[in-house]
């Protein structure tokens, strides 16, 4: 039996415009709940693997609503801590062909954003817990939860907790007077597993690929090992740097990848063509829920690990809302090389 997972970060209302309208064209928005964190907790409950998710949300109905719909995944709720005013929106407007899709934040003074160290018995959290994991989103919200989350790791790291983090640069965040790479390094330096890719490397840790074009349709992973290297090499506590390799053709079709680095070898995995995505939101987050699980599954087989973080991921491209829905059995069926699609009676 695995050890709990515990994940900390902010969950919002998401709203999404139907199908591919914009926000004008918009009668109805489409109410889910979705955040980095939480994204990933649903996906280890998906597979079978313990996990808390934890973040403070308000007193009220939507809030109450927010915790059923993660409790209905399997995700540990009772650690959640309430105060503040609301929860956090986000509206997503899903893009098509050469339209990106965009993303409007309204956030601002939600629960979690006026947290403050202390609030959070990480002591009590812990118990039980095998591995904790945060993203660059947590601490871009409000200098509190930049200092929450560094309680939680220095936390984690006293009680022998494995801690992963995705980097997950977020530019339209960072407001309160702080720069990423002002804050991010402290938290990193306590981590163990990183994912990111070259913008979240370049602009959290100031460290910057050589010869990568994400924009050709193509991303050669051998280009990332000076990244992994430089990172390991600055954060010494680091025993895995793992980087995601999108390359996006158009707004419904991306090549998608994945390498990790364990100090010595550059594990690749296959690469998937994804030619018609129903939603890239929460791409990434499904990406380490699965890595997360690989590592916590094939413990001995980092190669294994990554490829089923990269066919999770695959499968979540085909899935609306932020949560990757996909089965152990579906994962497990594409990573062995069935990708056809077939109709299953």
């Amino acid at each position: 039996m695995n050890k709990k997972v515990v994940t900390f970060g902010e969950i919002m209302l998401r709203l999404a415009t139907p199908g591919y309208l914009r926000f004008n064209q918009a009668d109805s928005l489409n109410a889910t709940f979705g955040g980095g964190e939480a994204n990933v907790a649903v996906s280890l409950a998906n597979y079978g693997i313990p996990v808390d998710f934890v973040t403070r949300l308000p007193k009220n109905d939507i809030a109450r609503a927010c915790k059923m719909d993660l409790r209905g995944y399997g995700v540990g709720v009772d650690k959640i801590i309430e105060g503040g005013d609301r929860v956090g929106i986000y509206f997503l407007e899903t893009g098509a062909v050469s339209r990106g899709s965009k993303v409007v934040y309204d956030r601002a003074h939600s629960a979690i954003s006026e947290i403050k160290p202390g609030m959070i018995d990480w002591d009590e959290v812990f118990e039980g817990a095998g591995w904790f994991h945060w993203t660059g989103i947590t601490p871009a919200i409000s200098q509190g939860a930049a200092d929450a989350c560094l309680e939680a790791i220095q936390k984690a790291n006293e009680k022998g907790i494995t801690v992963s983090c995705d980097l997950n640069y977020r530019k339209n965040l960072w407001k309160y007077g702080k720069s990423c790479g002002e804050v991010m390094p402290a938290l990193v330096a306590g981590t163990d597993v990183v994912l990111g890719n070259e913008e979240d490397a370049a602009m959290a840790l100031d460290i910057h690929p050589e010869g990568v074009d994400v924009t050709g349709g193509h991303v050669e992973g051998a280009a990332y090992e000076s990244v992994s290297k430089q990172i390991m090499a600055k954060f010494p506590r680091c025993k895995k740097v793992i980087t995601t390799l999108r390359g996006s053709i158009n707004a419904n079709h991306n090549s998608w990848a994945g390498v990790l680095w364990d100090g010595k070898k550059l594990f690749e995995s296959r690469q998937y063509q994804i030619t018609h995505i129903v939603d890239r939101v929460g791409g990434g987050d499904s990406f380490m829920g699965g890595l997360i699980y690989g590592l916590l599954t094939y413990p001995d087989d980092d190669q294994k690990a990554l490829e089923f973080a990269v066919a999770a991921s695959c499968l979540k491209h085909t899935i609306y809302g932020d949560y990757n829905q996909a089965t152990l059995e579906e994962v497990e069926k594409l990573m062995g090389g069935d990708a056809s699609g077939r109709v299953a009676r």
